[in-house]
């Protein structure tokens, strides 16, 4: 019968099942059992030393059985995972299919191996690459060597280059391994020449040469001399080697890899500096190492060493240090996960004394070299080397309590303690032995399934091993600890702990663990300095939200009371508070400094203040309907938080809470949510914020929900809360809107009230900001007389030093609508004064102002515009707007246009005369000064567009009686001026003569 596998499915294959019936039909022999484990264990040499002749059959067992067995091995040299979890990324291609483990399982089920032969230790074979589109056939001579169930040597003519095996070694290796019985067995080489005599001997070596001349026979013929010359050194050694024959006593039993490919490619990755996937293809061979170390094989610490070398040697390290740049975050998390495997390999409870030994020799000379990066590179202020903390922390754990000048935490550590005994007392209690690979790291993604076993394992006094990881983290996440300096050390203190987090709400909560949960919470409020939870708090101490949150959660159910201390508690942020105390405030000595005049720089302060800001929203929202519980939470947020924006988050967060759909708005939370509304405006009203008009308008939509007191009460005291401008366009002009009143049912007493806060409020605005009030002042006025009239005073009073003529002209215009010529008569002249057009500002916005005060006044008769065209003359001194002015004026009577039942005689008014006359010469002037202005810079292009305001120019002129000799002067004073400008002058008097 053919011999039994190996314990333990195939890597990925088809499982032969023969070997499992053979065993329970027909027992072993004693042979086969003595064979068996002889190969596993012993070295051939050994063997042999042991006994002087060995029987062939007994040799042969042992050289069959020498084997590997599992193709578990096999897998993990030839694939970048192990092939039962689908991790399916060996490159670029990301497809599984490629790996070299899939593709040699490929090549074996299609039959492409042939000529299988094991001599002693040594299997050879060929296989066949079929052709395909690109590639023609190929054939490859494949060779390997094994020795104690391990392959210690491949050899293949495909001349592959990497790390793992190629897929025609793993072809033939797995060909061995399922189908044993085919494979044709023979013994050592050595062993078969030994059975030769000297003809035969003769006859062989004649044969091996002449089939292989070409190669062989210069080596035959310079071994041949040394054999025949007495002194050589090949005579002075007993006997001659056998590549075939097993190993020797000394040789290191350990399966084959390519170091030189180790370092080449680790090389490369890092010479790619993160680029085209370079980090993934690291954390993949460090996953390898993970893997081997898992199956405890020696090659996991060997070829850490060698990427550990190559790491060190990185050109850009010495660079960096020269610039004092830091290194970047993804490197330095590569950095983290070479410390990480470090502390598994030098944990390693199976690891010989002499090897942690040699170990640590090995970690104490990198740690001398120079270029070693520092622990965090952010300041370069802290010394500790990246690789050293290892030996420093084995004792880490056995403390049990942090003395204050301990200011290192075990969340967020380097090596990360905590997460590692989490993970490792969950694998012992999910019983998984043959599970996963232990991930210390923190830095990969983690299993998704976790198998689910029916009986958790207990250890002898019935504490079981998962009640002691959920307690492990408790205590770990719990502990007192000084942030740590720069940004990636901060960043890594909050991974580590929402890591740690979210593995233990995987955890169901059974009674056990809630009790577990209690004690943890009891213990941590009541400890010491070393609790984050105690009475006494650092400054520096990293803040405890996050963990506060999952401890809440998990209480609640179980003891509210409880669950509320520890959340309130953990409320505290006291790096933001300036001298003010901790505990209660009946004891201010409770905030202490560790490390006194050391103002620390948080990098990581704004998602602390986050996570601050959900503890409170998640109490906020427990608390509903508890209306002490939401008193001390509304303490606590005003009393902890700092931040107007995560104020303003929790204000509205209890307005969602207490109006949800599904129920009665719960009023006590409204008020909250209005009281923290309230702090928000106070905190922003001098400090710029850009959210702060939208802060306002909640707010008021808050304080109508709340109800009209509400808003009264904000109304009454507006200058605490907002700007005058936001009292007024905002606040009380939502007040007096129709949506309010329907929103509040108010009766028309109640709304007469309102309106009269509203109407107070905005007269207040418009005094004490008439610039920006005054309009919406008399707007929201307009219905109560004598307001208004207070708001149309304040107006005039500010006009004359406080208000610009945009502003007043925009009110005269809003009162001409509102049914008041007079009064926007009064306004415009205001303006006018304010006002002053240049000549060249003939597009300038405020024309269009100054020609409808012009109409007004024209409108109104005589007399009014007699009073503004000297205001006008005064400011303005654009011939343009000047000359439209006038056009408009002499075209209608005054007060012909007006809606108003003024009398009027209805002539036109003359251009010799007082009022126009006046703008007439202004209107003149302006042209005669405008072009002189003009002509002093002007160019070539600009002539026909000169030519052309001459043009206008002269109609102005031709208006006043003596207009035509004016304007003939006028020209002939220019042609004597500017006679420089021929080509000009030429023009004028073409047109003008």
């Amino acid at each position: 019968s053919s011999p039994p596998r190996a314990a333990g499915a195939p890597c990925g294959g088809s499982a032969a099942t023969q070997g499992e019936s053979s065993r329970t039909q027909s027992p072993e022999s004693l042979l086969d059992i003595a064979a068996r484990k002889v190969a596993e264990k012993w070295p051939f040499q050994r063997v042999e030393e042991r006994f002087e002749r060995i029987p062939e059959p007994v040799q042969r067992r042992i050289v069959y059985w020498s084997f590997p067995r599992s193709e578990r091995e096999i897998c993990m040299y030839s694939s970048f995972n192990t092939g039962g979890e689908e991790l399916g990324s060996s490159g670029e291609s990301g497809d599984e299919t490629r790996l070299p483990f899939r593709r040699g399982i490929a090549l074996l089920e299609s039959g492409c191996v042939d000529n299988v032969l094991q001599v002693g230790f040594h299997l050879s074979g060929t296989v066949r690459e079929p052709a395909t589109s690109s590639e023609p056939e190929l054939l490859c001579n494949v060779s390997v060597s094994f020795d104690r169930c391990k392959i210690t040597a491949v050899t293949c003519s495909c001349g592959n280059k990497d790390i793992f095996y190629c897929a025609h070694v793993v072809a033939l290796s797995l060909y061995r391994v399922r189908k044993p019985e085919q494979v044709k067995l023979r013994l050592p080489i050595s062993e078969t020449l030994f059975q030769m005599n000297r003809d035969q001997l003769q006859k062989f070596v004649q044969y091996l040469i002449t089939v292989h001349h070409t190669e062989v026979l210069p080596t035959a013929q310079k071994l041949a001399d040394e054999i025949l010359s007495q002194n050589s050194e090949i005579n002075q050694v007993h006997g001659a080697p056998d590549p075939t024959a097993g190993a020797s006593v000394d040789d290191e039993n350990c399966w084959h890899l390519d170091e030189e490919q180790v370092q080449e490619q680790v090389k490369l990755f890092l010479s790619q500096g993160g680029y085209h996937g370079s980090g993934k293809q690291l954390n993949l061979l460090f996953s390898k190492v993970r893997e081997m170390l898992k199956m405890r094989d020696s090659n996991g610490a060997r070829m850490l060493t060698l990427i550990t070398e190559q790491f060190m040697g990185d050109p850009r390290l010495a660079l960096w240090r020269q610039q004092g740049t830091t290194m970047t975050d993804k490197y330095r998390q590569l950095w983290d996960e070479l410390g990480a495997l470090w502390m598994c390999i030098v944990l390693n409870p199976h690891c010989k004394p002499e090897q942690k030994g040699f170990w640590l020799r090995q970690l104490r000379r990198w740690n001398g070299v120079d270029v070693c990066p520092l622990e965090d590179g952010n300041h370069g202020s802290d010394a500790g080397a990246s690789l050293e903390p290892v030996f420093l922390d084995e004792k880490l754990l056995h403390r049990g309590i942090t003395s204050v000048t301990n200011l290192e935490g075990w969340v967020g550590h380097p090596l990360d303690p905590i997460g590692t005994l989490f993970s490792t007392l969950m694998e012992m209690g999910r019983g998984s032995e043959d599970g996963a690979v232990l991930d210390f790291s923190g830095t990969h993604s983690r299993r998704t399934e976790h198998p689910v076993l029916p009986a958790q394992r207990f250890l002898e006094d019935g504490e079981s091993f998962v009640s002691l990881a959920v307690e492990t983290a408790l205590i770990g996440l719990g502990q007192q600890r000084v942030m740590p300096d720069g940004l990636y050390a901060q960043e890594k203190v909050c991974r580590n702990e929402e890591q740690l987090l979210s593995r233990l709400q995987e955890v169901d909560l059974d009674d056990t663990l809630v009790k577990i949960f209690r004690k943890q919470a009891v213990f941590l409020l009541e400890a010491g300095p070393y609790s984050g939870l105690g009475e006494i708090l650092y400054r520096e101490s990293v803040p405890m939200h996050t963990f506060a949150k999952y401890l809440f959660a998990s209480l609640l159910p179980h003891d509210a009371e409880l669950a509320y201390r520890i959340a309130l508690r953990a409320m505290r942020l006291p790096v933001l508070e300036s001298t003010a105390p901790s505990g209660d405030l009946s004891r201010p000595h409770h905030i202490v400094s560790v490390v006194p005049n050391r103002y620390p720089r948080w990098f990581t302060l704004s998602h602390i203040e986050t996570q601050q800001c959900e503890l409170a929203s998640t109490m906020l929202t427990a608390a509903k309907g508890d209306a002490r519980k939401l008193e001390t939470v509304l303490e606590s947020i005003q009393k902890n938080i700092h931040s107007s924006s995560h104020i303003f988050k929790l204000a509205q967060d209890a307005f969602k809470i207490a109006t949800l759909m599904d129920s009665l708005p719960d009023i006590t939370l409204l008020k909250v949510s209005l009281e923290l509304g309230l702090q928000v405006m106070r905190m922003t009203l001098s400090t710029l914020n850009w959210r702060r008009r939208e802060m306002v308008r909640w707010l008021v939509t808050c304080a109508t929900e709340v109800g009209v007191f509400a808003l009264d009460s904000i109304m009454q005291s507006w200058f605490t809360l907002f700007t005058p401008t936001e009292a007024t366009s905002v606040v009380a002009s939502t007040v007096m809107s129709n949506s309010t009143i329907v929103r509040l049912h108010l009766d028309c007493h109640q709304q007469e009230n309102l309106a009269n806060s509203a109407r107070t409020l905005a007269l207040q605005c418009a005094m004490k900001d008439p610039q920006n009030c005054a309009l919406s002042a008399l707007t929201l006025c307009e219905k109560d007389h004598i307001a208004f009239e207070t708001a149309y005073q304040i107006v005039l009073d500010a006009a004359a030093t406080g208000m610009n003529y945009t502003q007043l002209f925009t009110i005269a215009r809003y009162m001409e609508h509102r049914g008041y010529p007079m009064r926007a008569y009064k306004l415009a002249t205001l303006a006018m004064t304010h006002l002053n057009l240049s000549y060249n500002q003939d597009t300038h916005p405020a024309i269009n102002d100054v020609l409808w005060a012009c109409a007004l006044s024209h409108s109104l008769g005589k007399n009014e515009l007699a009073a503004v065209i000297p205001l006008v003359v005064k400011s303005v001194k654009c011939a343009t707007v000047l000359s439209d002015i006038l056009r408009r004026c002499t075209l209608t009577t005054p007060g012909m246009v007006a809606l108003h039942s003024r009398r009027n005689s209805g002539k036109l008014m003359s251009l010799d005369k007082a009022p126009l006359r006046q703008l007439l010469d202004a209107t003149i002037g302006a042209y005669i000064n405008t072009t002189h202005s003009r002509l002093t810079h002007i160019s070539p292009r600009h002539y026909s567009e000169f030519i052309e305001f001459l043009s206008k120019a002269r109609e102005t002129f031709f208006m006043a009686h003596d207009g035509h000799i004016q304007f003939t002067q006028f020209i002939d004073n220019l042609k004597q001026i500017y006679k420089g400008k021929k080509k000009l002058m030429m023009l004028v008097r073409e047109r003008f003569g």
